[in-house]
Protein backbone atom coordinates (compact mmCIF):
# COMPACT_ATOMS: atom_id res chain seq x y z
CA UNK A 1 0.00 0.00 0.00
CA UNK A 2 2.92 2.37 0.79
CA UNK A 3 4.81 1.50 -2.64
CA UNK A 4 1.70 2.14 -4.61
CA UNK A 5 0.97 5.60 -2.73
CA UNK A 6 4.69 6.69 -3.15
CA UNK A 7 4.67 5.21 -7.31
CA UNK A 8 1.41 7.15 -7.52
CA UNK A 9 3.65 10.88 -5.63
CA UNK A 10 6.39 10.24 -7.90
CA UNK A 11 3.62 9.99 -11.16
CA UNK A 12 1.95 13.41 -10.28
CA UNK A 13 5.14 14.92 -9.61
CA UNK A 14 6.71 13.48 -12.95
CA UNK A 15 3.37 15.13 -14.89
CA UNK A 16 3.52 18.50 -13.16
CA UNK A 17 7.03 18.94 -13.75
CA UNK A 18 5.90 17.91 -17.70
CA UNK A 19 3.56 20.23 -17.76
CA UNK A 20 5.25 23.32 -16.40
CA UNK A 21 8.21 22.93 -18.94
CA UNK A 22 5.73 22.89 -21.78
CA UNK A 23 5.17 25.53 -23.41
CA UNK A 24 1.83 27.09 -24.22
CA UNK A 25 1.12 27.11 -27.87
CA UNK A 26 1.20 30.15 -30.19
CA UNK A 27 0.30 32.04 -33.43
CA UNK A 28 3.78 33.75 -34.71
CA UNK A 29 4.09 36.62 -36.89
CA UNK A 30 7.48 37.36 -38.36
CA UNK A 31 9.02 40.45 -40.52
CA UNK A 32 11.43 41.61 -41.97
CA UNK A 33 13.76 42.77 -44.73
CA UNK A 34 16.37 39.85 -47.21
CA UNK A 35 17.06 39.50 -50.58
CA UNK A 36 16.79 43.27 -50.63
CA UNK A 37 13.09 43.10 -49.96
CA UNK A 38 10.69 42.73 -47.42
CA UNK A 39 9.03 39.43 -45.85
CA UNK A 40 6.17 37.88 -43.51
CA UNK A 41 6.01 34.69 -42.21
CA UNK A 42 2.97 33.47 -40.15
CA UNK A 43 3.20 30.13 -38.34
CA UNK A 44 0.16 28.80 -36.03
CA UNK A 45 -0.42 26.68 -33.04
CA UNK A 46 3.49 26.46 -32.19
CA UNK A 47 5.70 26.41 -28.98
CA UNK A 48 8.71 28.56 -30.12
CA UNK A 49 9.56 31.84 -32.07
CA UNK A 50 12.18 30.79 -35.19
CA UNK A 51 13.45 33.56 -35.60
CA UNK A 52 16.81 33.17 -34.78
CA UNK A 53 16.92 30.15 -36.95
CA UNK A 54 15.24 31.74 -39.64
CA UNK A 55 17.93 34.35 -39.82
CA UNK A 56 20.50 31.59 -40.11
CA UNK A 57 18.77 30.03 -43.15
CA UNK A 58 18.75 33.62 -44.73
CA UNK A 59 22.01 34.42 -43.78
CA UNK A 60 23.30 30.76 -45.69
CA UNK A 61 20.99 31.76 -48.69
CA UNK A 62 23.07 34.30 -48.80
CA UNK A 63 26.29 33.29 -48.34
CA UNK A 64 25.74 30.79 -51.12
CA UNK A 65 23.40 32.50 -53.82
CA UNK A 66 23.65 36.38 -53.46
CA UNK A 67 25.13 38.18 -56.75
CA UNK A 68 25.28 41.51 -54.05
CA UNK A 69 27.83 39.99 -51.84
CA UNK A 70 30.92 40.10 -53.03
CA UNK A 71 32.09 37.49 -51.16
CA UNK A 72 29.75 34.82 -51.74
CA UNK A 73 30.10 31.38 -53.25
CA UNK A 74 28.49 32.59 -56.44
CA UNK A 75 30.15 35.73 -56.46
CA UNK A 76 33.44 34.22 -56.65
CA UNK A 77 32.51 31.53 -59.12
CA UNK A 78 31.00 34.45 -61.41
CA UNK A 79 35.31 36.15 -61.23
CA UNK A 80 36.11 32.87 -62.07
CA UNK A 81 37.19 31.16 -58.99
CA UNK A 82 37.34 27.40 -59.81
CA UNK A 83 38.24 26.12 -56.65
CA UNK A 84 34.85 27.19 -54.91
CA UNK A 85 32.83 23.63 -53.49
CA UNK A 86 28.96 24.68 -53.60
CA UNK A 87 27.01 23.50 -51.07
CA UNK A 88 23.48 21.92 -51.00
CA UNK A 89 21.52 24.73 -51.21
CA UNK A 90 23.77 25.94 -54.54
CA UNK A 91 23.52 22.14 -55.99
CA UNK A 92 19.59 22.02 -55.60
CA UNK A 93 18.98 25.72 -57.43
CA UNK A 94 21.67 24.70 -59.89
CA UNK A 95 19.74 21.19 -60.24
CA UNK A 96 15.64 22.60 -60.28
CA UNK A 97 17.31 25.37 -62.93
CA UNK A 98 18.85 22.80 -65.42
CA UNK A 99 15.21 20.84 -64.92
CA UNK A 100 13.07 24.22 -66.31
CA UNK A 101 15.50 25.59 -68.59
CA UNK A 102 15.12 22.31 -70.71
CA UNK A 103 11.48 22.55 -69.69
CA UNK A 104 10.63 25.82 -71.16
CA UNK A 105 12.98 25.26 -74.14
CA UNK A 106 15.83 27.26 -72.85
CA UNK A 107 13.36 30.65 -71.96
CA UNK A 108 14.56 30.31 -68.25
CA UNK A 109 18.12 31.02 -68.05
CA UNK A 110 20.11 32.37 -65.36
CA UNK A 111 23.51 32.94 -67.36
CA UNK A 112 21.36 35.89 -69.35
CA UNK A 113 22.95 38.23 -66.99
CA UNK A 114 25.50 39.65 -68.98
CA UNK A 115 23.41 40.07 -72.03
CA UNK A 116 20.69 41.88 -69.69
CA UNK A 117 23.89 44.42 -68.55
CA UNK A 118 24.97 44.54 -72.25
CA UNK A 119 21.39 46.07 -73.88
CA UNK A 120 22.00 48.19 -70.79
CA UNK A 121 19.23 47.13 -68.63
CA UNK A 122 21.53 46.21 -66.06
CA UNK A 123 21.93 48.16 -63.00
CA UNK A 124 24.05 51.01 -64.76
CA UNK A 125 20.67 51.43 -66.66
CA UNK A 126 22.65 52.83 -69.68
CA UNK A 127 20.71 52.86 -72.75
CA UNK A 128 21.95 50.95 -75.84
CA UNK A 129 21.67 49.28 -78.78
CA UNK A 130 24.09 46.46 -80.06
CA UNK A 131 24.53 45.18 -83.19
CA UNK A 132 24.29 41.90 -84.42
CA UNK A 133 27.73 41.53 -83.62
CA UNK A 134 27.58 42.26 -80.26
CA UNK A 135 24.66 40.24 -79.74
CA UNK A 136 26.50 37.05 -80.87
CA UNK A 137 29.21 37.88 -79.56
CA UNK A 138 27.23 37.92 -75.71
CA UNK A 139 25.14 34.71 -76.18
CA UNK A 140 28.73 32.96 -76.33
CA UNK A 141 28.13 33.41 -72.91
CA UNK A 142 24.62 32.66 -72.73
CA UNK A 143 23.12 28.92 -72.15
CA UNK A 144 22.61 27.10 -68.91
CA UNK A 145 24.34 24.04 -71.22
CA UNK A 146 27.46 25.57 -71.38
CA UNK A 147 27.96 25.07 -67.07
CA UNK A 148 27.79 22.19 -65.37
CA UNK A 149 28.56 21.50 -61.76
CA UNK A 150 31.61 18.23 -60.93
CA UNK A 151 32.26 16.70 -58.05
CA UNK A 152 30.45 20.10 -56.54
CA UNK A 153 32.75 22.51 -58.61
CA UNK A 154 31.50 24.57 -61.12
CA UNK A 155 32.87 24.22 -64.90
CA UNK A 156 31.80 26.38 -67.54
CA UNK A 157 33.26 26.19 -71.05
CA UNK A 158 33.73 30.14 -70.95
CA UNK A 159 34.92 32.10 -67.70
CA UNK A 160 33.52 34.96 -68.41
CA UNK A 161 29.88 33.05 -68.03
CA UNK A 162 27.95 34.92 -65.73
CA UNK A 163 25.42 32.87 -63.36
CA UNK A 164 22.26 34.83 -61.32
CA UNK A 165 19.81 32.57 -59.81
CA UNK A 166 17.87 35.96 -58.71
CA UNK A 167 14.77 34.77 -60.69
CA UNK A 168 14.16 31.81 -58.34
CA UNK A 169 16.45 32.54 -55.52
CA UNK A 170 13.20 34.36 -53.84
CA UNK A 171 10.94 31.24 -54.09
CA UNK A 172 13.62 29.12 -53.09
CA UNK A 173 14.33 30.93 -50.08
CA UNK A 174 10.62 30.02 -48.89
CA UNK A 175 11.02 26.73 -49.92
CA UNK A 176 13.93 26.27 -47.59
CA UNK A 177 11.72 28.51 -44.71
CA UNK A 178 8.92 25.90 -45.06
CA UNK A 179 10.71 23.26 -44.90
CA UNK A 180 12.41 24.29 -41.96
CA UNK A 181 8.93 25.23 -40.55
CA UNK A 182 7.70 21.44 -41.39
CA UNK A 183 10.48 20.12 -39.70
CA UNK A 184 9.29 21.49 -36.41
CA UNK A 185 6.46 20.19 -37.08
CA UNK A 186 4.27 22.95 -37.64
CA UNK A 187 1.29 21.99 -39.53
CA UNK A 188 -0.20 25.95 -40.98
CA UNK A 189 2.04 28.83 -42.23
CA UNK A 190 2.53 30.81 -44.63
CA UNK A 191 5.83 32.20 -46.07
CA UNK A 192 5.93 35.57 -48.18
CA UNK A 193 8.98 36.96 -49.30
CA UNK A 194 8.90 40.05 -51.87
CA UNK A 195 5.30 39.46 -53.07
CA UNK A 196 6.02 35.51 -53.28
CA UNK A 197 4.53 33.17 -51.33
CA UNK A 198 4.02 29.92 -49.87
CA UNK A 199 1.61 28.35 -47.58
CA UNK A 200 0.72 25.19 -46.07
CA UNK A 201 -2.62 24.10 -44.13
CA UNK A 202 -5.14 26.56 -43.49
CA UNK A 203 -5.80 29.62 -40.63
CA UNK A 204 -7.58 29.43 -37.70
CA UNK A 205 -10.85 26.96 -37.25
CA UNK A 206 -9.96 25.43 -41.14
CA UNK A 207 -10.25 28.78 -43.02
CA UNK A 208 -7.79 28.29 -46.25
CA UNK A 209 -5.14 30.75 -46.67
CA UNK A 210 -6.63 32.78 -49.16
CA UNK A 211 -4.92 36.18 -50.59
CA UNK A 212 -6.14 39.41 -52.15
CA UNK A 213 -4.54 40.55 -55.19
CA UNK A 214 -5.71 44.09 -56.78
CA UNK A 215 -7.52 43.38 -60.07
CA UNK A 216 -5.86 45.56 -62.88
CA UNK A 217 -9.10 45.22 -65.20
CA UNK A 218 -11.34 46.85 -62.23
CA UNK A 219 -8.67 49.05 -60.11
CA UNK A 220 -10.91 52.19 -60.03
CA UNK A 221 -13.93 49.99 -58.43
CA UNK A 222 -14.23 49.72 -55.00
CA UNK A 223 -13.83 45.85 -54.74
CA UNK A 224 -11.22 46.31 -57.41
CA UNK A 225 -9.20 42.51 -56.07
CA UNK A 226 -9.83 39.09 -56.30
CA UNK A 227 -9.34 36.28 -53.84
CA UNK A 228 -6.94 33.26 -54.82
CA UNK A 229 -6.52 30.60 -52.37
CA UNK A 230 -3.15 29.50 -52.05
CA UNK A 231 -3.54 26.58 -49.20
CA UNK A 232 -0.96 23.97 -49.92
CA UNK A 233 0.31 26.21 -52.82
CA UNK A 234 2.81 28.67 -54.04
CA UNK A 235 2.65 31.81 -55.97
CA UNK A 236 5.12 34.26 -57.94
CA UNK A 237 4.55 37.09 -60.33
CA UNK A 238 7.14 37.99 -62.71
CA UNK A 239 6.77 41.63 -64.74
CA UNK A 240 4.71 44.49 -63.28
CA UNK A 241 2.20 46.04 -65.29
CA UNK A 242 2.46 49.39 -63.97
CA UNK A 243 5.53 49.38 -65.70
CA UNK A 244 5.65 49.71 -69.06
CA UNK A 245 6.27 51.99 -71.93
CA UNK A 246 3.57 53.70 -74.22
CA UNK A 247 3.44 53.86 -78.25
CA UNK A 248 2.63 57.32 -80.03
CA UNK A 249 -1.04 54.78 -80.26
CA UNK A 250 -1.34 54.45 -77.11
CA UNK A 251 -0.11 50.44 -76.66
CA UNK A 252 1.92 49.38 -74.02
CA UNK A 253 5.04 47.09 -74.16
CA UNK A 254 7.52 46.17 -71.56
CA UNK A 255 11.51 45.12 -72.36
CA UNK A 256 12.27 40.94 -71.76
CA UNK A 257 15.76 39.94 -72.47
CA UNK A 258 15.19 36.99 -74.72
CA UNK A 259 18.16 34.38 -73.60
CA UNK A 260 17.31 32.35 -76.92
CA UNK A 261 17.93 34.85 -79.62
CA UNK A 262 19.74 37.69 -77.48
CA UNK A 263 17.42 40.55 -78.27
CA UNK A 264 15.61 42.82 -76.15
CA UNK A 265 12.25 41.91 -77.14
CA UNK A 266 9.32 44.35 -76.61
CA UNK A 267 6.43 42.43 -75.15
CA UNK A 268 2.45 42.83 -75.35
CA UNK A 269 2.63 40.57 -72.24
CA UNK A 270 2.70 43.01 -69.04
CA UNK A 271 3.01 40.34 -66.10
CA UNK A 272 2.63 36.63 -65.70
CA UNK A 273 1.60 35.11 -61.94
CA UNK A 274 2.05 31.27 -61.37
CA UNK A 275 0.00 29.12 -58.96
CA UNK A 276 1.19 25.71 -58.33
CA UNK A 277 1.08 23.01 -55.81
CA UNK A 278 4.87 22.95 -56.24
CA UNK A 279 7.93 24.53 -54.75
CA UNK A 280 7.92 28.42 -54.64
CA UNK A 281 11.36 27.86 -56.45
CA UNK A 282 9.50 26.44 -59.57
CA UNK A 283 6.31 29.00 -59.88
CA UNK A 284 9.21 31.65 -59.58
CA UNK A 285 11.07 30.51 -62.29
CA UNK A 286 8.12 29.34 -64.44
CA UNK A 287 6.74 32.98 -64.30
CA UNK A 288 10.18 34.32 -65.42
CA UNK A 289 9.87 31.61 -68.20
CA UNK A 290 6.48 33.06 -69.43
CA UNK A 291 7.97 37.21 -69.43
CA UNK A 292 10.79 35.96 -72.14
CA UNK A 293 8.13 33.30 -73.87
CA UNK A 294 6.03 36.16 -74.88
CA UNK A 295 2.07 35.79 -74.44
CA UNK A 296 1.13 33.07 -77.66
CA UNK A 297 4.07 30.33 -76.24
CA UNK A 298 3.78 31.44 -72.25
CA UNK A 299 -0.53 30.11 -73.31
CA UNK A 300 0.37 27.48 -75.22
CA UNK A 301 2.66 25.89 -72.03
CA UNK A 302 0.05 26.07 -70.00
CA UNK A 303 -2.56 23.97 -71.92
CA UNK A 304 0.35 21.32 -71.99
CA UNK A 305 1.28 21.95 -68.09
CA UNK A 306 -2.12 20.82 -66.57
CA UNK A 307 -0.26 21.41 -62.91
CA UNK A 308 0.39 24.75 -63.35
CA UNK A 309 -2.42 27.44 -63.21
CA UNK A 310 -1.34 31.09 -64.19
CA UNK A 311 -2.86 34.82 -64.97
CA UNK A 312 -1.40 36.37 -67.56
CA UNK A 313 -2.17 40.25 -68.28
CA UNK A 314 -1.68 41.75 -71.37
CA UNK A 315 -2.53 44.33 -73.74
CA UNK A 316 -4.71 43.69 -77.02
CA UNK A 317 -4.26 45.68 -80.66
CA UNK A 318 -6.03 48.59 -79.29
CA UNK A 319 -3.86 49.14 -75.98
CA UNK A 320 -6.71 47.92 -73.52
CA UNK A 321 -5.13 45.85 -70.74
CA UNK A 322 -6.26 41.75 -70.60
CA UNK A 323 -6.65 38.72 -68.72
CA UNK A 324 -6.03 35.22 -69.41
CA UNK A 325 -5.86 33.08 -66.88
CA UNK A 326 -6.37 28.79 -65.62
CA UNK A 327 -7.18 30.15 -62.31
CA UNK A 328 -10.41 29.97 -60.21
CA UNK A 329 -10.77 32.99 -57.85
CA UNK A 330 -12.67 32.54 -54.78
Amino acid sequence: MILKKIVGSITILLLFISCAKEQKAEDFILKGHVFGTTYKIVYLNASENHQKSIDSLFYLMNKSLSTYIPTSDISRINKGDSTVIVDDLFLEVFKKSKRIHKETNGHFDPTVGNLVNAWGFGPNREKRNLTSEEVNEQMQLVGLDKVEIVNRRVVKQDSKIYLDFNSIAKGFGIDVVARFLSSKKIANYLVEIGGEIRAKGTKENNVPWVIKLVDPLKKDEIKGYKKINLSNKSMATSGNYRKFRLTKNGQKFVHTINPKTGYAKESNLLSASVVASLDCADVDAYATAFMAMGLDKAKEFLKNHKNIDAILLFVDKNGGLKEYKTITYK
